[in-house]
């Protein structure tokens, strides 16, 4: 996967966007002239227009099938597969941090995860463990950039932007795919906040 980092902000560009069903719900993928720079997840198609308005606010935004479909089509088939790989080139905007802590959950393996704690460690800031919950709360890309596989530190789920229920099938999906049948059986759903990040 290709990640760009785009010194311009977002605001004013012109953003494509398609949308289509998965075993997830309904999902959107949006992209500029960058990549693909949002990515969401919803359980009926007129949340998700709200869902990127609120990603990429102050942006112009056309829906566009065709434009969008070769990333939305690799998307689905990830999705339904994630054996296969993914190798979209993302339009990553956030801070320095930010995008010190997405680096790191692209690292991580399909099939594997790592607690918050970890994730503090692997960017080098082991104090900074609320703020790594943060960078996962505030990535655009679901799925691409793989905050879903970031949970407390005794394995129990913690909050996840899309919703619970998607964090724990996307990890038992993943886990299944590389034939790691029990790695889901401790992630409960724990409909802990964001905040319970220890």
């Amino acid at each position: 996967m290709m990640t760009n980092k785009n010194n311009a902000l977002l605001a004013s560009q012109i953003i494509h966007y398609a949308m289509a069903d998965c075993f997830l719900g309904k999902l959107l993928v949006a992209k500029s002239a960058v990549g693909v720079c949002a990515i969401c997840l919803a359980d009926h198609n007129e949340e998700l227009p709200q869902a990127l308005i609120e990603l990429v606010p102050k942006t112009t935004l056309i829906l566009d099938q065709q434009s969008c479909q070769q990333e939305l089509d690799q998307l689905l088939n990830y999705i339904s597969t994630p054996s296969i790989g993914l190798n979209l080139t993302l339009d990553m905007q956030g801070t320095l941090f930010q995008e010190q802590v997405w680096q790191v959950l692209l690292k991580i393996p399909l099939g594997e995860y790592l607690s918050y704690t970890e994730v503090a460690n692997r960017v080098g800031k082991p104090k900074a463990v609320r703020a790594v919950a943060n960078a996962c709360a505030n990535n655009r890309l679901a799925i691409a950039i793989p905050c879903h596989r970031v949970v407390r530190a005794n394995g129990n789920l913690a909050g996840y932007r899309w919703g619970l229920k998607r964090k724990q099938e996307l990890l038992r999906r993943e886990s299944e795919a590389v034939g790691v049948n029990s790695m889901t059986s401790n992630l409960i759903n724990a409909h802990a906040p964001c905040s319970a990040i220890v």
